[in-house]
């Protein structure tokens, strides 16, 4: 046993104690996966799959904390892009991640409801009845919210609800001098009624958000946390770090406009 191994603990409860803000919804950019493969001398596939148990992971200390909701970017629309063989290696993860919340105990126990945010109609059928399963087997729920982005863009996102505004003008059901940023919002992500973000998590080293719930994330100027460790290496003591980034802008209180 190490004395980190000794000390970490302590560490934790320490830094657990000062907190006095828990965010309510936090948003996460799960970087690294494949870099963090390459570093272990690993194919591709290896990264997502450490990355997706440390999501596991990771839940259960959300849910210690009592954080409400929580959204992973997972896929976005630009990952389409890559390798047939990487693709076909996240789609048969999600499939597993996703039939897993029919029997995980944790999930209803913990009255976890799962969801996806993003483009439904880019998903392989196969992948999207999986989802929609997970979906269905914890629809009543609502202790904990598990949001998961994939085909998912903010940008793409924005246009839809746009589109679906537009339709109802041209309808005639609606004037364009009625139309307000919380008729923005309802149109957004499906529905789904996403509160504010209170805090941004983006690991693997990258300093940007990557168009990531834009609408509810910037708009909300909500906190950013950025840290080095790779998802599959991301620990309860960053977790807290980033939750201590959020508690200290509550303290600190609202930034005075400038003139």
């Amino acid at each position: 046993m190490t004395l980190r191994s000794l000390l970490e603990p302590l560490y934790i409860q320490i830094l657990r104690s000062t907190i006095t803000h828990i965010p309510t919804h936090i948003a996460i950019i799960q970087d690294g996966n494949r870099r963090y493969a390459k570093e272990m001398g690993q194919k591709t596939g290896f990264g997502h799959r450490q990355g997706a148990n440390t999501t596991e992971t990771m839940l259960e200390w959300a849910r210690e904390f009592g954080i409400k909701h929580i959204t992973l970017y997972a896929f976005s629309t630009e990952n389409f892009r890559r390798s047939d063989e990487e693709l076909k290696e996240l789609f048969d993860l999600f499939k597993d991640r996703f039939l897993k919340v029919l029997t995980d105990e944790r999930v209803h126990r913990n009255k976890i409801r799962v969801r996806m945010v993003g483009d439904k109609t880019l998903l392989p059928e196969d992948v999207l009845t999986c989802v929609e399963e997970a979906e269905e087997a914890t629809k009543q729920y609502s202790n904990h919210y598990l949001n998961v982005a994939i085909a998912y863009g903010g940008r793409n996102e924005i246009v839809h609800a746009a589109r679906r505004l537009i339709a109802r003008v041209k309808a005639g059901t609606l004037r364009p001098d009625e139309i307000t940023p919380a008729m923005v919002e309802e149109n957004l992500y499906g529905g789904l009624g996403l509160p504010p973000v209170d805090l941004i998590i983006r690991t693997g080293n990258e300093y940007r958000t990557s168009n990531f719930l834009p609408w509810l994330a910037n708009g909300n100027e909500s906190s950013v946390y950025f840290c080095a460790p790779y998802w599959p290496q991301f620990r309860k003591i960053d977790l807290l770090r980033a939750i201590r980034v959020y508690d200290q802008r509550r303290r600190s209180g609202p930034k005075p406009s400038c003139p």
